[in-house]
């Protein structure tokens, strides 16, 4: 299909082009006029090439659309990599080098901040304050875990916290202690703030440095566009919407954002008023402030995930704990039913069966009092999903935002999760393909810091269920709920899209839509499913404008 406007300025050619649109699913060349696909097509493209036209050869790699990320925090992904970043290693010793090394070299810092590390590095998950204690010994240390959802410190930081056997536990989240009750350096979920709230936060030049950086990261993996799931301030998290609007002001903000505006879960329905003003303050071209974030659980390893059973014990029996909701379900439904009437999107943190069927009442209970509105709500994290729920995701029109590399066996999962949840829970995670076959829209999101923003890492474990370099013989994790690759690309480039409600601008390769286009090194549906990681991106445009060129591109 041509749009004959004149000769293009852009044109990509001799490679194989993936375009996510079911009209044409593929094609051999793309012509770029201005910001705007031109022309899709094989060999009549190129009559679409003037003696201004740059030509990509594509030389047999794969053309795709810019990948979308659903869910993610650049700015405090961004500042991480210029501090005490701990996100590349599982081994303990290593962090306590590099603590020790941040530290020394940093001598009148008057925190020592960063984080990234792995809870299955610790037995039970659980570092202390001792073995901060022996390499920094004067200055409190902050250091939350890849996941943000627990963080470990020194008795410095909880001296200044005034943090002692005392001292209760919040009511969303938990103090580690000892047997005589003293804390021993762990904090979970809402613990984290008792000290995050202390450390000083970063300069807005830090801060926007850091978001540049994280921008950078994410067009280097085809990134084009992604979804903020954290604007507001949030435990040691800075509000990340000065930098965006700092970036657009200066020119340098060339991604797509939609923002996802923090809902205090201490507070109530009279933030609601607060959350349309900040949609209207903030919204900007290339910038939308459209979902509100309700975060309605923690996470699986340190048991705050909320489930519909106790989880169990060490020895195989039922606990006392069926972890923690966050926002009292009753409640839930009213807030999200008047998001919803004001024409929020909700995005869900959903992670145990009962978070994921509170949060799909929460959806139902809006369609009843509104009707069904298009604000196309979504939960992200998925891991445990009850059967009885699954076709619910369609009935009820919300998409499920799935982040694919957790899903595949690994400490934390095998050591943390697995004997926590007992078998017939434990074959419940992660449905991807029981999701797809019930008719969900399904997204993709990173979640990083949390864990690697390539989408390429991603999409390997969704279609193998086998993290990447996974030695020879490592179990598929429930290999029922694999996904083919056709189906997870869709996910994280028109899935995504259309949770960002750009799906009118972005998300396929089709005539007359942005020009956000990834080359690969490869066509990894030609390849083996095992090499899928392997994949690099070589180039990535955005509205026509390359972003990114890898040294050997």
């Amino acid at each position: 299909m041509i749009d004959p406007q004149g000769s293009a300025d852009l044109v990509l050619t001799g490679g194989t082009v993936h375009t996510v649109d079911p009209a044409r699913a593929t094609a051999g060349s793309v012509a770029v006029r201005g910001r705007r696909i031109a022309a899709v097509g094989r060999d009549e493209v190129r009559e679409l090439i003037g003696p201004d036209t740059e030509v990509v050869d594509l030389a047999g790699k794969l053309l795709l659309p810019g990948f979308q990320d659903a869910h993610v925090h650049p700015q405090g992904a961004g500042l991480e990599l210029g501090l005490c970043h701990l996100g590349d290693t599982t081994d303990a010793a290593e962090y306590l080098r590099r603590i020790k090394t941040y530290a020394d070299s940093r001598p009148d810092a008057q925190w020592i901040t960063g984080g990234g590390w792995s809870l299955e590095a610790f037995p039970g998950g659980s570092p202390t304050a001792a073995a901060l204690d022996a390499i920094v010994p004067d200055r409190p240390v902050f250091l939350p875990n890849r996941d943000h959802h627990g963080a470990w410190v020194n008795s410095r930081a909880l001296e200044l916290a005034g943090l002692d056997a005392r001292t209760p536990d919040p009511v969303d989240g938990r103090i580690e202690r000892d047997a005589e009750g003293r804390p021993t350096g762990m904090l979970q979920e809402g613990a984290v703030d008792l000290v995050g709230r202390l450390v000083p936060d970063p300069t807005p030049e830090e801060q926007l440095a850091g978001l540049l950086r994280a921008q950078a990261v994410l067009h280097s993996y085809g990134v084009t566009a992604w979804q903020d799931a954290i604007v507001g301030a949030y435990a040691n998290m800075t509000d990340p919407a000065p930098s965006y609007h700092a970036a657009l002001d200066q020119g340098l903000l060339t991604a797509r954002v939609v923002a996802a505006l923090w809902w205090d879960r201490e507070r109530g329905a009279e933030q609601i008023p607060e959350l349309v003003a900040r949609r209207a303050e903030l919204t900007r071209a290339g910038f939308r402030a459209s979902t509100v974030k309700i975060m309605q659980d923690g996470i699986a390893e340190n048991h705050t995930a909320a489930m519909l059973d106790p989880y169990l014990t060490g020895c195989g029996c039922a606990s006392d704990n069926s972890g923690i909701s966050f926002v009292e379900p009753g409640e839930l439904r009213k807030y999200v039913t008047e998001l919803d009437a004001l024409d929020f999107q909700v995005h869900f943190h959903a992670l145990g069966d009962r978070a994921v069927r509170e949060a799909l009442d929460a959806v139902e209970a809006a369609a009843a009092a509104n009707g069904r509105r298009d604000n196309r709500h979504h939960l992200a994290h998925l891991q445990v999903v009850h059967p009885e729920d699954l076709p619910r995701f369609r009935a009820l029109g919300a998409s499920a935002n799935l982040q694919m590399l957790w899903a595949a066996h690994e400490p934390q999962m095998d050591e943390l999760t697995l004997p926590f949840l007992g078998a017939e829970r434990g074959s419940w995670q992660y449905p991807f393909g029981d999701l797809l076959r019930a008719g969900a829209t399904l997204a993709a999101g990173s979640d990083w810091p949390v864990s690697s923003p390539d989408p390429l890492q991603a999409l390997h474990v969704a279609v193998n269920r086998v993290e990447p370099g996974a030695p020879e013989g490592t179990p598929v994790f429930l290999p029922g709920q694999r996904l083919d690759l056709g189906a997870a690309v869709a996910a994280y480039t028109a899935g995504s899209a259309y949770v960002n409600r750009l799906d009118g601008l972005t998300g396929s390769i089709t005539v007359g839509k942005a020009a956000d286009l990834v080359v690969l090194d490869r066509d990894p549906f030609a390849g083996p499913a095992g090499e899928i990681a392997a994949t690099r991106v070589l180039e990535t445009f955005v509205e026509g404008r390359r972003v990114y060129a890898a040294h050997d591109a």
